[in-house]
């Protein structure tokens, strides 16, 4: 059994009681509040709600955003690497990318120098966007409740726990 899965019996004393799994029966793994992956589900899209507003106001969608927070940092990337950089396939991403190039926030062109590489490039109106969200990741860390300790376990954990599928 994964340790992604449940929350194994033998933690059960570690754990917090709203995650510990009483192992009365085999069927205690199946049990919802025994899973590691729910709450990261509901986490996710808890957070991401909280997102809507301030990037609804920049014409965004969540993904979008992510997108150009890479191309904020890198400027130009392939398509390959910014998929790898988000976690998504080709066919999440190459929609995110059209879109964000009909805003005229991005380009994308082949490679001069291998044309199946196609790049992801910012543009001037991406970069001028980049100051328009600013504001963003301070006012979503208004509504999110974690001593700045937890945040950066927080962190680190989730970085732990996607260096595994790398």
């Amino acid at each position: 059994m994964s340790p992604l899965a449940t929350v194994p019996a033998a933690t059960a004393t570690t754990m917090p009681a709203a995650t510990t799994v009483h192992a009365a029966t085999p069927y205690d793994v199946l049990k919802l509040d025994n899973q590691i992956c729910f709450p990261l589900y509901a986490a996710s899209r808890e957070v991401i709600k909280r997102y809507k507003p301030h990037l609804d106001a920049l014409d965004l969608t969540y993904t979008q955003y992510i997108a150009m927070m890479v191309l904020w940092e890198q400027h130009e990337v392939s398509a390959r690497d910014l998929g790898q950089r988000l976690f998504l396939d080709s066919g999440t991403l190459t929609p995110v990318l059209k879109s964000l190039e009909a805003k005229g926030y991005v380009t994308r062109e082949r490679s001069t120098t291998d044309e199946r590489v196609l790049m992801v490039a910012l543009t001037p109106a991406g970069e001028a966007l980049r100051d328009r969200a600013l504001h963003v990741p301070a006012a979503v860390g208004t509504c999110i409740e974690l001593e700045p300790q937890e945040a950066l376990q927080l962190h680190a954990l989730l970085h732990k726990l996607l260096a595994n599928f790398e």
